[in-house]
């Protein structure tokens, strides 16, 4: 039977959460305590360690914080992710956003990026509506950034579970997605056209600069703000909209509408989509 790993002290919790608001800005209050202390058994038997406090004293009284700091931040951080998740965002794409850039013809690269990319659904799916619309209207490419390291990993393999890729319309699927010659496996993996036109890099949103082209048609950045209290989303959306080009287009989760509100420079086009304004407007 395995040895109960009991829980972390109350100071060690708290300096958990202190450490993550503060280099992460995620917040962790009491009542994400239990789902803290699950994620953490993970780093306690892989470092073989009997229990959580001794996990706690590993961090902070063993002189291994900075070597662990990473594998903290992948246990704690969410990593909810779909493919076409929140669809009316890239039906806008398709009919609005898209095309308007693309009609301003002094572009020879449309440049995306996916600011919370996780395994790098939201970045994929970016690729399949942009490959379907460009044919010889324009070229594109897409980054996907994000904090932790390993869902960095599985992004760049492109290989999703087929439970997964149910929500990819089924002519893209059948377009973009290679099945798995064992069928037993149940996976299939993104193509190598659109996994050429995605790159990855580990960035952390609560750095004081990206670096980031400041010249990007378009940021998502979705279902990550949440997280944050209300002022570091108003500075993180700040720093996102540095790097959109005049007329570029920042997308929001929908239950972060407003946290680009108040912020220089970005004018709400609709409740969860924000254009960065030219010289002349402002």
């Amino acid at each position: 039977m395995e040895a109960d790993p009991g829980h972390l002290s109350d100071r060690h919790f708290r300096s958990v959460a202190d450490l993550i608001q503060q280099h992460v800005g995620i917040q962790l209050p009491p009542a994400k305590r239990t789902m803290v202390e699950g994620r953490l058994r993970k780093r306690m038997r892989a470092l073989e360690l009997p229990t959580l406090e001794a996990y706690g004293r590993h961090l902070f009284e063993g002189g291994h914080l900075a070597d662990e700091f990473p594998h903290l931040v992948d246990c704690v951080t969410t990593n909810k992710t779909d493919f076409f998740r929140e669809p009316a965002h890239f039906d806008l794409l398709r009919e609005t956003i898209v095309p308007r850039l693309a009609a301003r013809g002094d572009r020879p690269l449309l440049k995306v990026w996916s600011a919370a990319a996780s395994t790098g659904a939201e970045a994929y799916t970016l690729a399949m509506v942009l490959q379907d619309m460009a044919a010889d209207r324009f070229r594109y490419a897409i980054l996907g950034t994000d904090i932790s390291s390993e869902v960095l990993e599985r992004a760049r393999t492109a290989i999703y579970p087929e439970d997964m890729l149910a929500a990819v319309p089924p002519d893209l699927r059948r377009r973009y997605v290679m099945v798995a010659r064992d069928r037993g496996r149940r996976e299939g993996r993104i193509v190598p056209e659109l996994r050429a036109r995605v790159r990855f890099q580990q960035l952390n949103l609560m750095d004081e600069a990206y670096p980031i082209d400041r010249d990007v048609d378009l940021i998502f950045c979705r279902n990550v703000l949440i997280y944050f209290d209300k002022p570091t989303q108003k500075a993180v959306v700040g720093r996102l909209a540095a790097h959109l080009r005049p007329g570029g287009y920042l997308i929001v989760g929908h239950s972060e509408s407003m946290a680009g509100v108040g912020v220089a420079g970005l004018n709400q086009v609709s409740s969860t989509v924000f254009s960065k304004m030219r010289e002349s407007s402002r």
